[in-house]
């Protein structure tokens, strides 16, 4: 059960819930650490790597847990991150399909690849500062 912070109002949420957003974050910067470390686009990696996608699962799962607390808004956050990178991946596999938009496939998995990295580190930074995600 969450408790009220004194100092906020606001429901501080249990610390196995906070551990876990913290574990669901390394999981997806593991995924993303692959892309980088491979052969493959940062992105790509980071949705079809294992960790990532157990880490979405585990957020649709346990989200129910985090309504009412600032997890709410990371758990969110994370899942936003997963499915708007996939369909920059859907939209970069019709580029490629075209065969002409294919240097604009690879510039796309780029930046997206960045924006990925992006995600991932402004959210664990603003988790251990204890801060929901903005909406």
């Amino acid at each position: 059960m969450a408790d009220i912070d004194a100092a906020s109002g606001a429901v501080a949420p249990p610390e196995s819930l906070v551990r876990l957003t913290h574990v669901i974050y390394g999981l997806h910067a593991f995924s993303a650490l692959m892309g980088i470390l491979g052969s493959a686009f940062i992105v790509t990696a980071f949705l079809t790597g294992w960790p990532s996608i157990i880490a979405v699962i585990i957020n649709y799962v346990k989200r129910s847990d985090t309504r009412g607390t600032f997890l709410d808004s990371h758990f969110g956050w994370q899942i936003r991150t997963f499915w708007y990178a996939l369909l920059w991946v859907l939209i970069m596999v019709v580029l490629i399909l075209t065969f002409i938009g294919i240097p604009l496939a690879w510039v796309i998995g780029v930046i997206v690849g960045i924006w990925v990295l992006y995600r991932i580190i402004r959210g664990w930074i603003t988790l251990g500062n204890g801060k929901p995600m903005p909406v």
